[in-house]
């Protein structure tokens, strides 16, 4: 990449480390990030078996408060909030009308009363504030991009709570549950502790101020924590049946299409909720299924799906020979007719078509902490 392009990207408070550290940087979502320091092999199996960190300091972090903040976020959110509890974290969608996601995302409600924080993909935090402004209007509500102010690490492994508590000192990580959050301290500042995770392991996420983000960073890397790149972290989402924005969820891919209609509450009224009722009642041309071929070749992004007699019917948006399972598995949105369970369907790899069948999407057993 030249001098030129990698100038109009923007960077993270912890660039100059992964370029100290010899990362391998690429563009992501207008952002220079780290793909990999080690390998991806490597630093995937730190993260399946020890623990891994990564720089998710390009996502978004958006605030919403006031009066009718609990109002406009059901508004807007395809979940249910109300009676949702302080210090609990929920996952969901916002949709346009027609039912198209303009993000998936997590709200996170704070211990302040009508205070929440929306954490946005990093690609979309433009798109999703000026969204956002625009449907507040009539709300007594206010919303602020916070994202500059704000730092993240997610520390992520079956050996993270132990770093957050021997290597960080902070107890508090023993409490969480899955989804929950706390507001601790680090140099005076506030950090939010949440135990969510992006990976189908145990994990946490640090949000606090860049500076600190970065004296965590070292402070973690010199315990010997794996630093991990983009590339894992899209291997190991993709392992545990996770979608990424821009791939398994779009303005053209609905939540109801990618099969995350658990997440969609239509016992209350949100945007979207009328074109996503109609294809959950069958509406509906494309849905998202999980395709594993007999082979090892790897089904990439783009490549068609086909039927045994050549009819091209999908074509697959995240594909990988899995490092876990040492298996060829892909996500492909597809024909609806032909998303059943066991469906016979072929990847055309280039030249060679491949036969496989439809199975489940999540092809990692999650150890998250319930």
């Amino acid at each position: 990449m030249s001098e030129i392009a990698q100038e109009q990207l923007q960077k993270t408070c912890l660039y100059q480390e992964h370029v100290d550290l010899g990362a391998k940087m690429s563009p992501f979502a207008g952002f220079i990030m780290p793909i990999q320091y080690s390998s991806i092999t490597q630093e995937h199996l730190a993260v399946r078996q020890k623990a891994g960190m990564f720089d998710v300091s390009h996502m978004g972090e958006i605030f919403v408060e006031g009066p009718e903040a609990e109002a406009f976020i059901n508004h807007i959110f395809t979940n249910e909030i109300r009676g949702f509890q302080p210090g609990k974290v929920l996952y969901g969608m916002m949709c346009y009308p027609d039912g198209g996601t303009v993000d998936d995302l997590l709200v996170y409600r704070e211990f302040t009363p009508e205070h929440f924080l929306l954490v946005v993909n990093a690609a979309n935090i433009d798109k999703d504030y000026e969204w956002i402004k625009e449907q507040v209007k009539g709300f007594n509500c206010k919303v602020d991009n916070a994202s500059e102010k704000w730092g993240q690490i997610a520390l992520q492994g079956p050996g993270a709570e132990d770093v957050a508590i021997k290597v960080l000192g902070y107890e508090e990580a023993a409490k969480l549950g899955f989804y929950e959050f706390c507001d601790v301290k680090y140099n005076g500042s506030r950090m939010i502790l949440s135990r969510t995770g992006y990976t189908g392991e145990d994990g946490f996420e640090l949000y606090t101020t860049p500076e600190n983000i970065v004296e965590i960073w070292r402070k973690l890397l010199a315990a010997g924590v794996e630093p991990c790149g983009l590339g894992c972290r899209d291997t190991l989402r993709f392992e545990a049946g996770l979608p990424l924005y821009g791939d398994e969820l779009s303005p053209e891919i609905s939540p109801v299409m990618a099969g995350l209609g658990m997440f969609c509450k239509f016992d209350k009224d949100f945007i979207g909720k009328e074109a996503l009722l109609k294809q959950k009642g069958g509406e509906i041309e494309k849905k998202l299924v999980g395709i594993e071929i007999e082979d090892k070749a790897i089904p990439r992004a783009g490549y068609p799906v086909e039927t045994a007699e050549g009819e091209e019917v999908g074509v697959v948006t995240t594909g990988y020979h899995s490092i876990s399972l040492d298996r060829s598995v892909c996500f492909a949105l597809v024909k609806k007719e032909y998303a059943a369970l066991d469906t016979p369907l072929s990847i055309r790899i280039r030249k060679k078509v491949f036969p496989g069948k439809v199975i489940k999407k999540r092809f990692y057993q999650t150890n998250y902490k319930k």
